[in-house]
């Protein structure tokens, strides 16, 4: 191979960096993501900055048996389509990074969408990079508004904006998982709130980071966690202090939004921030301002609950009072109409038995009559067939030795016979028996 056939490594380098060098002889703005930031002891921050593919349309979370929550990222190919190391000396790291925050209200920190002012520039050892000399923070909060509009669209979509609202809240909410970080301000001040009520509610914390790149991922988890023990709980707050924009921004995140808008149980939200709504606020069931502001939503409607039962006691008492003066009324008419009704069967049951003894005296009277005439008769008759009556009547009974005589067979002649009449008696001896 002939020697001039090649080239040095060095004079390859030397030819791309005086390419680059002409072909971006000033600064260029890029738009860019924040995959990995750091900065150093030095001052000097020194940035990995990627492009992204499109990520394919959405897919929502759907509600599983159980309730279980299966979701699809809304993030789509994770894959970059482009990637260059990016710096920003000290000199001006310190002013760009103050005036990021107070147009933004946020740091930068990886996974922010940026469009920075940049000069490329390429070293033989280490390759292609870029210096930003300026960053436009009005296109970060553009960013974060897109993504805002873009999850409610899909949402909207999908038919899934108004579910969570079309929970029924329970009437008592006592049982409460939150989801918040453990060491939040913001949940210690919902716990102060809530204990301050004076109501007894049962709490369980569902620990997440709230904040950054980690955040999307951490609360879809601890919503998971939540829709496999529903059945304990009566509603889930999510909770957070305050923040910008951009620190919320994973309240504005498909997925997430996605999980709560679909979420079994009614989501109360306390996102602690006052200038913007997040689209979680948006589909949540009862959106409020602070955790602080949650916790007094609960404790005034457990007052109101408590209030409305005071009132239906006292209610029910009242009911009660005219219920039994009521009641005692009737049971008096009852009592007088039972007291009518009782001597008006006696009367007429006394009524009764007096016409009952004066026909049963009657018919005793009558009975007598009738058995007198019959004694009457048979008086009659056996006095008729008296022997007495009988001897009146021209009869005679004949005995010998006081036994009365009935045939011829029981005398002989000569004997001695005495004869009854009606009117005395005859002794006669017999002097001949014709048999």
């Amino acid at each position: 191979m002939a020697q001039e056939s090649y080239i040095s490594l060095s004079e390859l380098q030397r030819r791309i960096k005086s390419a680059v060098e002409e072909s971006f002889p000033l600064p260029v703005w890029v738009a860019a993501e924040i995959a990995e930031l750091k900065v150093n002891y030095s001052g000097h921050c020194y940035l990995e900055l990627v492009e992204k593919a499109e990520p394919s349309p959405a897919r929502g979370t759907k509600v599983g048996s159980g309730g279980a929550l299966m979701g699809v990222s809304s993030c789509g190919s994770s894959v970059p389509r482009a990637q260059v190391r990016a710096v920003v000396w000290r000199s001006q790291y310190a002013m760009l990074s103050a005036y990021f925050e107070a147009e933004t209200g946020s740091k930068l920190a990886a996974g922010m969408k940026i469009l920075a002012k940049v000069i490329v520039t390429y070293h033989e050892l280490y390759g292609l990079s870029l210096q930003i000399t300026d960053i436009d923070a009005s296109y970060t909060l553009g960013e974060v508004e897109l993504q805002k509009q873009q999850t409610i669209k899909q949402l909207q979509q999908d038919g899934v904006w108004d579910m969570n609202r079309e929970v029924a809240m329970p009437m008592l909410v006592q049982r409460l998982a939150i989801v918040s970080s453990a060491s939040a301000a913001g949940y210690r001040d919902f716990c102060n709130e809530l204990r301050s009520g004076g109501y007894a509610f049962a709490v369980e914390l569902f620990d997440a980071v709230m904040q950054g790149a980690a955040a999307e991922e951490s609360v879809c988890a601890a919503l998971e966690a939540i829709a496999a023990r529903q059945v304990e709980f009566d509603a889930v707050v999510i909770i957070r202090g305050g923040g910008s924009a951009s620190d919320l921004s994973c309240f504005n995140s498909y997925r997430l939004c996605s999980y709560v808008a679909q979420f079994p149980l009614p989501v109360l939200t306390g996102i602690g921030h006052d200038k913007d709504t997040s689209v979680a606020d948006m589909v949540a069931s009862t959106p409020l301002k602070t955790p602080t502001a949650v916790a007094a939503w609960l404790v005034d409607r457990m007052a109101r609950i408590d209030a409305w039962l005071d009132d239906s006691m006292q209610r029910l008492g009242e009911l009660a009072v005219v219920a039994t003066h009521r009641e005692r009324l009737r049971l008096e008419m009852y009592s007088a109409d039972v007291a009518k009704l009782a001597t008006l069967r006696f009367e007429r049951e006394r009524a009764y038995l007096q016409m009952s003894r004066e026909m049963l005296l009657s018919a005793v009277e009558r009975t007598i009559e009738r058995e007198k005439l019959k004694v009457n008769m048979a008086q009659e008759i056996v006095e008729a067939r008296s022997p007495q009556q009988i001897l009146r009547m021209g009869f005679a009974v004949v005995r010998s030795n006081g036994k009365a005589i009935r045939s011829t067979e029981c005398v002989a002649a000569g004997q001695k016979l005495t004869i009854e009449l009606g009117q005395g008696e005859l002794v006669a001896e017999v002097e001949s028996i014709n048999r």
